[in-house]
Protein backbone atom coordinates (compact mmCIF):
# COMPACT_ATOMS: atom_id res chain seq x y z
CA UNK A 1 0.00 0.00 0.00
CA UNK A 2 2.86 2.40 0.91
CA UNK A 3 4.58 1.77 -2.43
CA UNK A 4 1.37 2.68 -4.28
CA UNK A 5 1.12 5.98 -2.37
CA UNK A 6 4.77 6.74 -3.08
CA UNK A 7 4.21 6.06 -6.77
CA UNK A 8 1.16 8.34 -6.80
CA UNK A 9 3.05 11.15 -5.04
CA UNK A 10 5.99 10.83 -7.42
CA UNK A 11 3.67 10.93 -10.43
CA UNK A 12 1.93 14.03 -9.03
CA UNK A 13 5.23 15.81 -8.50
CA UNK A 14 6.35 14.99 -12.05
CA UNK A 15 3.11 16.39 -13.43
CA UNK A 16 3.48 19.50 -11.26
CA UNK A 17 7.08 20.07 -12.42
CA UNK A 18 5.92 19.84 -16.05
CA UNK A 19 2.96 22.13 -15.54
CA UNK A 20 2.88 25.00 -18.11
CA UNK A 21 2.74 27.74 -15.45
CA UNK A 22 6.17 26.72 -14.06
CA UNK A 23 7.68 27.22 -17.51
CA UNK A 24 6.00 30.62 -17.71
CA UNK A 25 7.42 31.59 -14.31
CA UNK A 26 10.93 30.64 -15.44
CA UNK A 27 10.59 32.69 -18.63
CA UNK A 28 9.19 35.66 -16.69
CA UNK A 29 12.07 35.52 -14.23
CA UNK A 30 14.62 35.48 -17.06
CA UNK A 31 12.92 38.46 -18.73
CA UNK A 32 12.89 40.31 -15.40
CA UNK A 33 16.58 39.62 -14.80
CA UNK A 34 17.39 40.71 -18.35
CA UNK A 35 15.50 43.99 -17.91
CA UNK A 36 17.21 44.67 -14.57
CA UNK A 37 20.65 43.96 -16.04
CA UNK A 38 19.91 46.24 -19.02
CA UNK A 39 18.87 49.06 -16.69
CA UNK A 40 22.00 48.59 -14.58
CA UNK A 41 24.19 48.78 -17.70
CA UNK A 42 22.41 51.96 -18.84
CA UNK A 43 22.89 53.55 -15.40
CA UNK A 44 26.57 52.51 -15.48
CA UNK A 45 27.08 54.12 -18.90
CA UNK A 46 25.37 57.34 -17.77
CA UNK A 47 27.53 57.47 -14.62
CA UNK A 48 30.71 56.90 -16.63
CA UNK A 49 29.93 59.63 -19.14
CA UNK A 50 28.81 62.04 -16.42
CA UNK A 51 32.01 61.43 -14.45
CA UNK A 52 34.10 61.80 -17.59
CA UNK A 53 32.55 65.17 -18.48
CA UNK A 54 32.83 66.32 -14.86
CA UNK A 55 36.52 65.40 -14.87
CA UNK A 56 37.07 67.42 -18.04
CA UNK A 57 35.28 70.35 -16.41
CA UNK A 58 37.47 70.03 -13.31
CA UNK A 59 40.57 69.97 -15.49
CA UNK A 60 39.76 73.42 -16.83
CA UNK A 61 38.09 74.69 -13.64
CA UNK A 62 40.08 73.17 -10.75
CA UNK A 63 38.61 73.17 -7.23
CA UNK A 64 39.42 76.05 -4.93
CA UNK A 65 42.33 75.36 -2.55
CA UNK A 66 41.12 74.43 0.91
CA UNK A 67 42.43 76.09 4.04
CA UNK A 68 44.83 74.15 6.25
CA UNK A 69 44.74 76.70 9.04
CA UNK A 70 44.49 74.96 12.40
CA UNK A 71 45.21 71.51 10.92
CA UNK A 72 47.78 69.38 12.75
CA UNK A 73 50.16 68.28 9.99
CA UNK A 74 52.66 65.48 10.62
CA UNK A 75 55.56 65.26 8.16
CA UNK A 76 58.09 62.44 8.26
CA UNK A 77 61.60 63.25 7.07
CA UNK A 78 61.08 66.90 8.02
CA UNK A 79 64.74 67.50 8.88
CA UNK A 80 65.87 68.33 5.34
CA UNK A 81 64.94 68.46 1.65
CA UNK A 82 61.31 68.38 0.60
CA UNK A 83 60.18 67.47 4.12
CA UNK A 84 61.60 70.72 5.44
CA UNK A 85 60.19 72.75 2.56
CA UNK A 86 56.73 71.24 3.08
CA UNK A 87 56.91 71.99 6.79
CA UNK A 88 57.80 75.64 6.10
CA UNK A 89 55.11 76.01 3.42
CA UNK A 90 52.27 74.47 5.44
CA UNK A 91 53.32 76.47 8.52
CA UNK A 92 52.98 79.71 6.52
CA UNK A 93 49.43 78.63 5.68
CA UNK A 94 48.54 78.36 9.37
CA UNK A 95 49.03 74.67 10.04
CA UNK A 96 50.52 73.29 13.23
CA UNK A 97 53.49 71.25 12.05
CA UNK A 98 54.65 68.04 13.72
CA UNK A 99 58.17 67.47 12.43
CA UNK A 100 59.34 63.84 12.57
CA UNK A 101 62.84 62.68 11.70
CA UNK A 102 65.55 60.34 12.91
CA UNK A 103 68.02 63.25 12.62
CA UNK A 104 67.34 65.31 15.74
CA UNK A 105 69.60 68.20 14.70
CA UNK A 106 68.03 68.74 11.28
CA UNK A 107 64.54 68.23 12.68
CA UNK A 108 65.06 70.85 15.40
CA UNK A 109 66.47 73.26 12.82
CA UNK A 110 63.24 72.96 10.84
CA UNK A 111 61.18 73.64 13.96
CA UNK A 112 63.27 76.71 14.79
CA UNK A 113 62.90 78.03 11.24
CA UNK A 114 59.11 77.72 11.54
CA UNK A 115 59.03 79.40 14.94
CA UNK A 116 61.25 82.23 13.67
CA UNK A 117 58.55 82.85 11.05
CA UNK A 118 55.89 83.01 13.81
CA UNK A 119 54.59 79.53 12.97
CA UNK A 120 53.70 76.59 15.21
CA UNK A 121 55.85 73.49 15.19
CA UNK A 122 56.84 70.52 17.34
CA UNK A 123 59.81 68.17 17.04
CA UNK A 124 59.65 64.40 17.53
CA UNK A 125 62.56 62.03 17.10
CA UNK A 126 61.43 58.70 15.64
CA UNK A 127 62.71 55.76 13.64
CA UNK A 128 59.84 55.28 11.19
CA UNK A 129 60.89 51.68 10.49
CA UNK A 130 59.88 50.76 14.05
CA UNK A 131 56.15 50.20 14.52
CA UNK A 132 56.58 50.37 18.30
CA UNK A 133 58.36 53.73 18.10
CA UNK A 134 55.65 55.13 15.82
CA UNK A 135 52.85 54.01 18.15
CA UNK A 136 54.63 55.51 21.17
CA UNK A 137 55.19 58.76 19.28
CA UNK A 138 51.55 58.86 18.16
CA UNK A 139 50.37 58.62 21.77
CA UNK A 140 52.71 61.44 22.82
CA UNK A 141 51.49 63.65 19.97
CA UNK A 142 47.84 63.11 20.95
CA UNK A 143 48.59 64.18 24.52
CA UNK A 144 50.93 67.07 23.74
CA UNK A 145 49.61 68.47 20.45
CA UNK A 146 46.32 66.82 19.50
CA UNK A 147 44.97 64.50 16.83
CA UNK A 148 46.91 64.53 13.56
CA UNK A 149 44.61 65.61 10.73
CA UNK A 150 47.07 65.63 7.81
CA UNK A 151 49.64 62.84 7.57
CA UNK A 152 52.47 63.28 5.06
CA UNK A 153 54.64 60.19 4.61
CA UNK A 154 57.70 61.80 3.09
CA UNK A 155 60.72 59.97 4.57
CA UNK A 156 62.60 57.93 2.01
CA UNK A 157 65.96 56.60 0.87
CA UNK A 158 67.23 55.77 -2.61
CA UNK A 159 69.89 53.09 -3.12
CA UNK A 160 71.06 53.62 -6.70
CA UNK A 161 73.02 50.74 -8.20
CA UNK A 162 72.36 47.59 -10.26
CA UNK A 163 70.22 45.03 -8.46
CA UNK A 164 72.96 42.39 -8.33
CA UNK A 165 75.26 44.90 -6.63
CA UNK A 166 72.69 45.88 -4.01
CA UNK A 167 73.13 44.25 -0.61
CA UNK A 168 70.44 42.58 1.44
CA UNK A 169 70.59 45.25 4.16
CA UNK A 170 70.14 48.06 1.60
CA UNK A 171 67.11 46.35 0.09
CA UNK A 172 65.48 45.62 3.45
CA UNK A 173 66.10 49.16 4.69
CA UNK A 174 64.65 50.65 1.50
CA UNK A 175 61.42 48.71 1.94
CA UNK A 176 61.23 49.47 5.67
CA UNK A 177 61.68 53.24 5.19
CA UNK A 178 59.92 53.78 1.86
CA UNK A 179 57.09 51.28 2.22
CA UNK A 180 56.49 49.61 5.60
CA UNK A 181 56.71 52.93 7.46
CA UNK A 182 53.62 54.06 5.53
CA UNK A 183 51.67 51.10 6.90
CA UNK A 184 52.77 51.75 10.48
CA UNK A 185 51.83 55.45 10.38
CA UNK A 186 48.50 54.65 8.72
CA UNK A 187 47.66 52.16 11.46
CA UNK A 188 48.65 54.74 14.08
CA UNK A 189 46.83 57.82 12.76
CA UNK A 190 44.04 56.65 10.41
CA UNK A 191 41.71 55.44 13.24
CA UNK A 192 41.59 58.96 14.69
CA UNK A 193 40.68 60.37 11.28
CA UNK A 194 37.97 57.75 10.88
CA UNK A 195 36.46 58.60 14.26
CA UNK A 196 35.97 62.21 13.17
CA UNK A 197 35.54 61.55 9.42
CA UNK A 198 38.15 64.21 8.83
CA UNK A 199 41.71 63.92 7.59
CA UNK A 200 44.11 63.84 4.68
CA UNK A 201 46.80 61.25 3.92
CA UNK A 202 49.64 62.22 1.60
CA UNK A 203 52.15 59.66 0.33
CA UNK A 204 55.38 60.41 -1.50
CA UNK A 205 55.74 57.94 -4.34
CA UNK A 206 57.80 58.78 -7.43
CA UNK A 207 57.88 58.57 -11.20
CA UNK A 208 59.95 55.48 -10.32
CA UNK A 209 56.66 54.17 -8.95
CA UNK A 210 55.04 54.68 -12.36
CA UNK A 211 57.72 53.36 -14.71
CA UNK A 212 60.61 50.98 -14.00
CA UNK A 213 64.13 52.41 -14.17
CA UNK A 214 67.54 50.72 -14.19
CA UNK A 215 69.75 51.08 -11.11
CA UNK A 216 66.58 51.56 -9.05
CA UNK A 217 65.01 48.10 -8.85
CA UNK A 218 64.36 48.01 -5.05
CA UNK A 219 63.46 51.71 -5.03
CA UNK A 220 60.96 51.22 -7.86
CA UNK A 221 59.49 48.28 -5.96
CA UNK A 222 58.89 50.44 -2.89
CA UNK A 223 57.38 53.31 -4.83
CA UNK A 224 55.07 51.07 -6.89
CA UNK A 225 53.99 49.57 -3.56
CA UNK A 226 53.17 53.00 -2.14
CA UNK A 227 50.85 53.76 -5.06
CA UNK A 228 49.17 50.37 -4.66
CA UNK A 229 48.69 50.88 -0.91
CA UNK A 230 47.15 54.30 -1.40
CA UNK A 231 44.73 52.96 -3.99
CA UNK A 232 43.78 50.05 -1.72
CA UNK A 233 43.26 52.31 1.33
CA UNK A 234 41.05 54.53 -0.81
CA UNK A 235 38.92 51.51 -1.74
CA UNK A 236 38.66 50.32 1.87
CA UNK A 237 37.37 53.72 2.92
CA UNK A 238 35.10 54.11 -0.12
CA UNK A 239 33.47 50.69 0.22
CA UNK A 240 33.02 50.88 3.99
CA UNK A 241 29.29 51.24 4.85
CA UNK A 242 30.21 54.05 7.23
CA UNK A 243 30.75 57.48 5.73
CA UNK A 244 34.44 58.34 5.39
CA UNK A 245 34.08 60.87 2.60
CA UNK A 246 35.80 63.44 4.81
CA UNK A 247 39.13 61.58 4.55
CA UNK A 248 41.14 62.48 1.46
CA UNK A 249 44.17 60.77 -0.08
CA UNK A 250 46.87 62.22 -2.32
CA UNK A 251 49.74 60.31 -3.93
CA UNK A 252 52.69 62.38 -5.18
CA UNK A 253 54.95 61.15 -8.00
CA UNK A 254 57.82 63.59 -8.60
CA UNK A 255 60.42 63.22 -11.33
CA UNK A 256 63.97 64.12 -10.19
CA UNK A 257 64.14 66.56 -7.28
CA UNK A 258 67.44 68.01 -6.15
CA UNK A 259 67.33 66.80 -2.54
CA UNK A 260 70.68 65.01 -2.49
CA UNK A 261 69.21 61.54 -3.05
CA UNK A 262 69.84 61.63 -6.81
CA UNK A 263 73.62 61.56 -7.09
CA UNK A 264 74.13 60.97 -10.83
CA UNK A 265 71.09 62.09 -12.88
CA UNK A 266 71.17 61.63 -16.63
CA UNK A 267 68.94 63.93 -18.67
CA UNK A 268 69.10 64.25 -22.46
CA UNK A 269 66.69 67.20 -22.72
CA UNK A 270 67.16 69.41 -19.62
CA UNK A 271 64.68 72.03 -20.86
CA UNK A 272 61.96 69.39 -21.23
CA UNK A 273 62.69 67.29 -18.13
CA UNK A 274 64.69 69.52 -15.83
CA UNK A 275 65.73 68.66 -12.30
CA UNK A 276 63.37 70.38 -9.87
CA UNK A 277 64.39 72.26 -6.78
CA UNK A 278 62.68 71.21 -3.52
CA UNK A 279 60.89 74.57 -3.49
CA UNK A 280 59.43 74.03 -6.97
CA UNK A 281 58.31 70.49 -6.13
CA UNK A 282 56.72 71.55 -2.84
CA UNK A 283 54.67 74.27 -4.58
CA UNK A 284 53.01 71.52 -6.63
CA UNK A 285 52.62 69.23 -3.60
CA UNK A 286 50.99 71.86 -1.39
CA UNK A 287 48.65 72.84 -4.22
CA UNK A 288 47.70 69.19 -4.81
CA UNK A 289 46.92 68.66 -1.13
CA UNK A 290 44.86 71.84 -0.87
CA UNK A 291 42.89 70.96 -4.03
CA UNK A 292 42.52 67.35 -2.82
CA UNK A 293 43.88 65.74 -5.98
CA UNK A 294 44.04 61.96 -5.83
CA UNK A 295 47.38 61.60 -7.65
CA UNK A 296 49.79 63.95 -9.37
CA UNK A 297 53.11 63.74 -11.17
CA UNK A 298 55.66 66.53 -11.08
CA UNK A 299 55.75 67.85 -13.76
CA UNK A 300 52.06 67.22 -14.44
CA UNK A 301 52.64 66.51 -18.15
CA UNK A 302 54.27 63.18 -17.26
CA UNK A 303 50.96 61.89 -15.88
CA UNK A 304 49.16 62.33 -19.20
CA UNK A 305 52.12 61.13 -21.27
CA UNK A 306 52.28 57.94 -19.21
CA UNK A 307 48.53 57.33 -19.36
CA UNK A 308 48.52 57.83 -23.12
CA UNK A 309 51.43 55.54 -23.92
CA UNK A 310 50.24 52.78 -21.57
CA UNK A 311 47.49 52.15 -24.12
CA UNK A 312 50.02 51.20 -26.79
CA UNK A 313 51.87 47.88 -27.08
CA UNK A 314 54.77 47.61 -24.65
CA UNK A 315 57.46 48.23 -27.28
CA UNK A 316 56.03 51.64 -28.26
CA UNK A 317 56.60 53.48 -24.94
CA UNK A 318 60.04 51.83 -24.76
CA UNK A 319 61.00 53.69 -27.95
CA UNK A 320 59.92 56.97 -26.31
CA UNK A 321 61.84 56.07 -23.17
CA UNK A 322 64.99 55.34 -25.19
CA UNK A 323 64.61 58.62 -27.06
CA UNK A 324 64.28 60.68 -23.86
CA UNK A 325 67.24 58.72 -22.39
CA UNK A 326 66.75 59.98 -18.82
CA UNK A 327 67.32 58.29 -15.51
CA UNK A 328 70.00 57.76 -12.89
CA UNK A 329 73.49 56.38 -13.25
CA UNK A 330 74.79 54.04 -10.57
CA UNK A 331 76.46 55.63 -7.58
Amino acid sequence: MASVETHKNGTAQNLLSKAPWTDEQGISMKIYQGVVLTLEVIVLIVKMYATWFYSIYKFFVPPEPKSVKGEIILITGAGHGMGREMALSFAKLGGTIVCVDINSTGNQETVEMIKDSKGKAHSYLCDVTSRTSINEMAEKIRKEVGEVTILINNAGIMPCKPLLQTGEKEIRTAFEVNCLAHLWTLQAFLPGMMERNHGHIVAMSSMAGVIGLRNLVPYCGTKFAVRGMMEAVHEELREDPRDFSGIKLTCICPYIVDTGLCKNPKIKFPSLMKILSPQEAVEHIVDAVRREYHEITIPSSLYYINQMFRVFPRSVPLHIKDFLDSGLEAQ
